[in-house]
């Protein structure tokens, strides 16, 4: 079975530690809404026995006294942190890990979900229909420049997304601060979302690096986006 993630990133947003533990607070409680998968939360550790012994409420004064922690802190307002869903499986169906607050080209904002491997939350999670609602949750959240779910075996866009780059997904979240979304090729379909920007889905169902139809579909709409100026970095 083929792994996803999921990720979101902004260009540079200087906010106070009680402005971004609104935002997390929002993720958190609209990612419970996915799936049971997120209804429960540890802090994550190095170890499975330890972090079982950290569970967390995600509201917002729990990440305000997370973020007075040092830990946390990548600088004096660049806040970081990492979750696990406590899983028992192996793999990191359930980690979730953002860095925000952040107006430093070194730290750069973002959020990644991997998402679940095992079943039966993987067949729950791996659709369309769930995904949106999680894409949905991290817009909500963060108001990303883009937002994108991808498989892991996609190296080229899973580093473009863990440097804070724009990426084309299964799915993929383009704000309208890009511009507009051109019209695509069949049948990948364009829909508004949150009245933000735009929710791209490739195919119905689920995307794979195998197929080469999908291959031969993605690289079309890369070009489309491409030429349109959508995947290009924002400035700041």
């Amino acid at each position: 079975m083929e792994l996803f993630q999921a990720g979101a990133h902004w260009s540079g947003r200087r906010e106070s530690a009680e402005a971004c533990a609104r935002r997390v607070e929002v993720l958190f409680r609209q990612l419970g809404r996915c799936d049971p998968t997120y209804a429960r939360w540890f802090e994550y550790a190095y170890s499975r026995k330890h972090s079982l012994q950290l569970p967390f409420d995600p509201t917002f004064e729990t990440f305000l006294r997370f973020f007075e922690r040092r830990k946390y802190r990548l600088a004096r307002e660049v806040f970081t942190f990492d979750a696990w869903t406590g899983q028992e499986q192996q793999g990191r169906g359930g980690m979730l890990s953002f860095t925000c607050g952040s107006n430093e080209p070194f730290y750069p904002n973002g959020c990644l979900l991997h998402l679940p491997r095992e079943e039966p939350a993987a067949s729950r999670v791996l659709t369309v229909s769930v995904l949106k609602e999680v894409v949905r949750a991290m817009v909500q959240a963060w108001d990303p420049d883009g937002c994108a779910v991808i498989p892991e075996g996609d190296r080229g866009s899973k580093k473009t997304m863990e440097n804070g780059g724009t990426c084309l997904g299964w799915l993929t979240y383009v704000s309208g601060r890009r511009g507009k979304v051109p019209s695509l090729p069949r049948p990948a379909r364009a829909e508004p979302m949150e009245g933000q920007g735009t929710l791209i889905v490739l195919t119905p169902e689920r995307f794979s690096l195998e197929n080469p139809a999908h291959v031969v579909l993605a690289g079309r709409v890369r070009e489309r986006l491409e030429k349109a100026g959508l995947l290009s970095p924002l400035p700041g």
